[in-house]
Formats: structure tokens, sequence, C-alpha cells
């Protein structure tokens, strides 16, 4: 929340100290290290207490396949075996058909799945590539054929086409679709724009929810990261704006989502705007989900910096009919993600083997997310005239002459005559930085039991000048948010026909 949402101070006082970008790596260090006490405490809750799971979730973040498998005249082969397997994290799931040859697997993670279906008499069937995304429910048919006694021919498929049995209006965009795509501040809200019944509205300090789905309100839109709500933004303010009511997400600063996720750390994003299931039923508006990555069996990382400066950009045509210089421009977007299966080192002897593997089991995900922002302005302002401060009493004449020469044409009054005041044009940069780090362990306690924890921490402040309301043009305004969230999550298969 806001600690200091409206203070001021004259045009002329000297602005903020604030570092300038590449000059705070320092600072930067204890900032990453601030989340290894919570990570270290979550990997030992994880990977010794795995008996004990917590589900917190307020809605499904997983999808589920279901199927029927039939032989080549089309007859349903009851007791079939069928095997779903996470191509990045290795573990399984599996169930057989019904009497009517269907299978269900429920409460399975995003992500790419190979399927596989084995029946006595029958050649065994894989089929690769079966993407799923979250809140999915997808159907599936396995066709089997008749095989001969010890064969060990195996029928494989790729990409096979796959169901949508769900009656939800949607968008879905995945990581590779994020990857590819130019966002404008790297942040969610572009991918808003792409969803059908999407209207942009407004944003102001009243109504600071920013676009409109099939016509509802601003703040109908209900957003969740992995499953949890996400509608954490409120206001200390007096007046009933959007925010006193709690319904708008926990926007940064400058109003962006890369404090909640981070793009690099996003795995998809989806988007519901009509006929969604009832879990969803807590707003009218649109229902937007976003699901952060984990690590898998293999380690991947990579690094990024995205950069722009003012000697690359020409001046503002108004500055230069003023005769303004130009301000600063500049951005810089830089960070890292790691991921992976956990390996804890085993010292004395037989150190070359890890004392704790985790592939197939305990995988992390590090993220780390850092704005350096200096967004040009010029403004006018009405100071006191030259002719004004030479007939100003003795008494007032330093705090007249502590506003700075006007560089401008004097105000004329009703009258026609100068009213005393005169333009002061000048140009400048509001700053706002943005530190978002965020750490992710997965653990499979077994095929039936899965739990995750989240830790995110990003602090974020903006800088504006004469842009606070109800405050005048000569003032500067600090908007200061820190976000910092700790979720966790648990899918449990009691039984076939059982889950939770």
């Amino acid at each position: 929340m806001p600690r200091n949402p409206y203070e001021c101070t004259c045009v002329v006082c000297p602005p903020p100290e604030v570092p300038e970008i590449g000059s705070d790596l320092q600072a930067r260090v204890p900032l990453l290290l601030r989340f290894l006490p919570a990570a270290f405490y979550m990997l030992l809750l994880f990977t010794f207490c795995q008996s004990f799971v917590i589900d917190v979730s307020a809605q499904s973040a997983t999808a589920t396949l279901s199927g029927t498998v039939m032989d080549d005249d089309g007859a349903v082969i009851p007791g079939v075996h069928v095997a779903v397997i996470s191509v990045g994290q290795g573990f399984e799931r599996a169930t057989t058909t019904n009497n009517e040859g269907i299978f269900v697997v429920p409460l399975l993670l995003p992500g790419n799945y190979t399927v596989k279906a084995e029946h006595e008499g029958f050649n065994p069937t894989e089929l690769r590539d079966v993407i799923l995304n979250v809140n999915d429910q997808r159907m599936i048919k396995i066709s089997l054929k008749v095989g001969q006694l010890k064969s060990t021919t195996v029928d494989v498929v790729d990409s096979p086409p796959l169901i949508d049995e769900s009656a939800a209006v949607g968008t879905i965009v995945d990581r590779r679709f994020v990857e590819n795509l130019p966002l404008n501040g790297r942040s969610v809200q572009p991918l808003i724009n792409l969803s059908p019944g999407v209207v942009l509205t407004k944003a102001t300090n009243v109504e600071a929810g920013q676009f409109s789905v099939n016509g509802q309100r601003a703040n109908a839109n209900y957003f969740t990261i992995d499953g949890v709500s996400a509608n954490i933004g409120v206001s200390v303010g007096l007046d009933p704006y959007q925010a006193a009511t709690g319904a708008l997400p926990g926007f940064s600063a400058s109003g962006g989502t890369n404090n909640l996720v981070s793009v690099d750390a996003l795995q998809e994003f989806k988007m519901q705007t009509s006929s969604y299931a009832a879990e969803f039923g807590r707003t009218p508006g649109a229902q937007v989900q976003l699901l952060t990555r984990a690590g898998t069996n293999d380690f991947h990382g990579s690094a990024f910096e995205y950069f722009r400066n003012e000697a690359f950009d020409a001046n503002d045509w108004f500055n230069n009919q003023r005769k303004l210089a130009k301000p600063a421009t500049r951005q810089s977007d830089f960070g890292f993600v790691l991921g992976g299966p956990i390996l804890l080192p085993r010292f004395g002897e037989g150190g070359h083997q890890p004392w704790f593997n985790g592939k197939n089991s305990t995988f992390f995900f590090l993220s780390y997310e850092g704005l350096r922002l200096r967004l040009p302005q010029s403004r006018g302002v009405d100071v006191p005239s030259l002719a004004a401060r030479q007939a100003a009493p003795a008494g007032t004449q330093p705090l007249v002459n502590a506003y700075p020469l006007p560089n401008g044409p004097n105000r004329i009054a009703a009258n026609g005559l100068p009213n005393g005041l005169a333009v002061f044009n000048a140009s400048f940069s509001n700053p706002s930085n943005l530190d978002a780090t965020s750490v992710r362990v997965d653990h499979a306690a077994n095929s039936r039991v899965t739990f995750f924890g989240r830790y995110n921490y990003s602090p974020s402040f903006v800088v504006e000048r004469g842009q606070a309301p109800n405050l005048p043009v000569n003032s500067l305004a600090h908007y200061d948010l820190s976000t910092q969230t700790l979720t966790g999550g648990a899918t449990i298969l009691f039984t076939p026909n059982v889950n939770g």
C-alpha cells in the first residue's frame, strides 16, 4: 500500500535522489538473497514433510484428460491400462478403462504429456505431444490394433487431436507465444487485449480496472495465479473507489502485472469471458488465469536485458519549440530465470553422488526481473512574473524569488492587463523502479500426491510531478507498493473415483 501517496514539494526543489540505471548493482544483491531463507524452509517442508499436505487453492489450476479406447472395428475395450506421463517432470498417472472403454485422468498439471495404452492381445499404443492447458477438459480417442503373440510392436501417434469438452468461451496464450510476442512493458496487459469482447477503459484514480469485458464494469474481472486469487489491490482512501472494495488485482506502482508474475516466469495465460464453470462465479466479468512455470528434469535458464536510451531518440517537437533540453528517456528491463531438479550435495566420502536427487520428484524455478524506467515529460506552470517580483514587498521577496524565472509569456487578465503571472516551461523525467523476485518449488510425493509452493516479493515505486489528484501542478507524488505473496497448493488423487 502507498506509504506516502501525497508527499508534496515545490517545483523548484530538487527531485528525489534516484540511482541511475546500472549504478545499483550492489543494492540488488541483498534483494536477490532475501528469498533464500524462505526457499530453504520451503524445501525442507516439501522434502521431509510429504505426509502433511495443505490445499489453499480457491480454483482449479489443473486439467482433466478423458478418452475412449476402441479396436479397429470401433468396439470399446474395457480393462485397458492407460498411463499419462509428464514429459518435463517424469511423474505418471495411471488408470484403466471401465466397461464402456472410457477412462478419466483428473488433476493434471498443464504441460506436455505422453499417453500409453496397453492391453493383452493388442499392440501397445503411444500418443506423444498431448498438450494440456490450464483448466482444460480434453477428450481423446485411442485405437488399439490386434497384435500377434510375442509381438513388440508399439504404435506411435504424434500430436493426436483433442476434443474440447468445455463450454467456456476463452483465449489461451502459451509460453511459446508469449516469448515470440513483443509486449509493451513486458506485462500481461497486452495479452488481455487479444481476447474477444475486451474494451480498454481509461484508468484513473477512481476507476483503475483498465478494461471491460462484455459490457461489465472494469472492477468485475477476477485474476488468479496458480488457482489463488490475485484480487488483492485495495486502497486506504476515504472515497468508495474501485480499489476500496478489493476487487482489483494487486498491480505494481506503475499499473502493470510484473510484480505478480514476470513474463519469463509465466507458463501460460487463459482468459475466459463467458459460459465458464460455476467455480468461477465470484464476479461476472472476465476470469483471468495465470499459471507460473515449474522446474523440470533438465536445467534450463535464460538472461535478458531490454535497453532504451534518449541518445537514440529525437527531442519532442514541443520541447524544441520551447527551446527545452531533451529529457532522459531510459528503460532497462533485465533479469533471469533458472529451473531444474533440486540436487543437494553430499560432503565427505562419496561426495560425487548427490545426497538428494530431485529428478522425477522435486523441482525448483527461480525468477528475477528488474525495471528501471525514466519517462520523459514536459510541463508548463505559472510563476511570478518579473514585474511582480520587482513590485513585491521586501518581506515577501525571498518567497517570490524562490520560484524559477519565467521563460514564457506573461499571463493576461480579463481586463487586458498582466495579472502578475508568467509561464515557466520545463522538461523532466518521472522515475519508476520495480524488482520482482519469485521462487517456486514442486514436489511429487508419489503418483497420487503432488504439491507446490511459491514465494514472491516485488517492491515498486513511481514518482510523478504535478499529476497527483487534487494537488497543484508544482508538486511531487510518491507511490510505493510492495507485493509479497506466499502460495501453496496440493493435488491428491485418493481413488480413481474420488479426488481433491
